[in-house]
């Protein structure tokens, strides 16, 4: 399976809804185990990066509507049923086609750097 063979919804959520693979692991973390509350902290020795990173991350996935943040650290709380069945969704798919779900979310990343580069190439005089 490649990223173009993700299901379109699939596609259209991950693509919406997740902005990095930390961001992909984060939810993760929370979803498997949505009656915890993490802290930053936790989520950052789960996932190998900073606390400060973690905070971004997990701040980041609330603003989504995929997380909330409690007194206690932070859980899973999806938005709506739907948001919830799409996650279920793509949890199940990125358990079983890595690959693909991984390079989709870095295409999301190389395309804002192609746009950005874009921004700045320089034009040939009379263009």
């Amino acid at each position: 399976m490649t990223h173009d063979s993700i299901p379109p919804d699939i596609r259209r959520f991950t693509l919406d809804h997740v902005d990095s693979i930390a961001h992909m692991e984060a939810l993760l973390v929370l979803w498997r185990e949505p009656e915890l509350s993490w802290s930053a902290d936790q989520v950052a020795l789960r996932l190998y990066i900073s606390g400060q990173e973690a905070v971004k991350v997990l701040d980041r996935l609330t603003a989504l509507g995929l997380a909330t943040k409690r007194a206690e650290g932070y859980g899973y709380a999806p938005s709506s049923p739907a948001v919830a069945a799409s996650v279920d969704a793509l949890a199940r798919l990125y358990a079983t086609h890595l690959i693909p779900i991984t390079n989709l979310i870095h295409s999301k990343r190389d395309g804002r750097i192609r746009e950005f580069a874009e921004a700045f190439k320089l034009r040939k005089k009379g263009d």
